[in-house]
């Protein structure tokens, strides 16, 4: 659970910071072995490189990469915290008198850093030339051609209702497992609720008493109802379009 839980978690964030991550690597590039004032800068800052981003390339553009980056996240976030939380978890972090070991927890943080490193490293790579591609009048350093899908794939449809899936869920779990508890709580004679008032005091009380990860209580069992219904519900809709608009033209 350590692992789904932890990176869900990154993926929600990183559906945030993409935007950054591009900007950044773009930035990162500019200029690349060449001494100050002999380059073109294309981005002269943070908020001037979305700026230009956006207009040359569009918005869209400060988004790419972000399938590798979710699967970078989910896997190098899913194996550190998931494998740390599990030596934790295990009692490995404490010493024979019950305390924490400061040399441990390094241990296991360190052990579980490099795992993650090492199987995301091949997807980072991936993002970062997906990252770096721009139009030639705001390219910096090498321009390389990756093509995921090809255009009017109906893997593009799938891929992009797959990452939907994910932000549906990490937004709608809590709101599903309220749902449930209130349809399912006992009532008295008149059928009022003996638990919870309401949508609100059940989010509350939930929260207060089980904590953040009480609100997203079977998230796992959520992606793979919801995940499989939303990739297929875009998936078809995309197809459908795309089979009445080449019939009516």
């Amino acid at each position: 659970m350590d692992f789904l839980m932890s990176g869900l978690a990154a993926c929600g964030a990183c559906l945030f910071t993409n935007p950054l991550e591009v900007v950044k690597t773009r930035m990162q590039l500019q200029g690349e072995l060449r001494a100050p004032g002999t380059y073109q800068r294309h981005y002269r800052n943070v908020f001037h490189a979305f700026i230009t981003i956006g207009k040359v390339d569009g918005l869209a553009a400060l988004q790419k990469g972000l399938a590798p980056a979710l699967l970078y996240q989910f896997l190098m976030n899913g194996i550190r915290l998931g494998t740390y939380g599990l030596v934790e978890a295990g009692g490995y972090l404490h010493t024979a008198e019950g305390t924490l070991s400061p040399v441990r927890s390094a241990a296991a943080g360190a052990l579980a850093g490099v795992m993650g490193a090492y199987l995301g490293s091949p997807i980072y790579m991936v993002k970062t030339h997906l990252q770096a591609q721009a139009a030639t009048e705001i390219a910096v350093g090498h321009q390389y051609n990756h093509q995921i899908f090809p255009p009017q794939s109906w893997k593009v449809a799938l891929a992009a209702a797959m990452v939907s899936g994910i932000a549906v869920v990490l937004a709608m779990t809590p709101f599903d497992v309220v749902s449930t508890r209130l349809y399912n709580q006992p009532t008295d004679a008149q059928g009022k609720g003996l638990m919870y008032r309401g949508l609100l005091d059940a989010l509350l009380q939930t929260a207060r008493t089980e904590g953040i990860f009480g609100m997203y209580k079977g998230i796992g069992a959520s992606y793979f109802r919801l995940g499989p219904h939303t990739i297929l519900s875009l998936f078809f809709w995309d197809q459908l379009r795309m089979v009445y608009y080449t019939y009516t033209k």
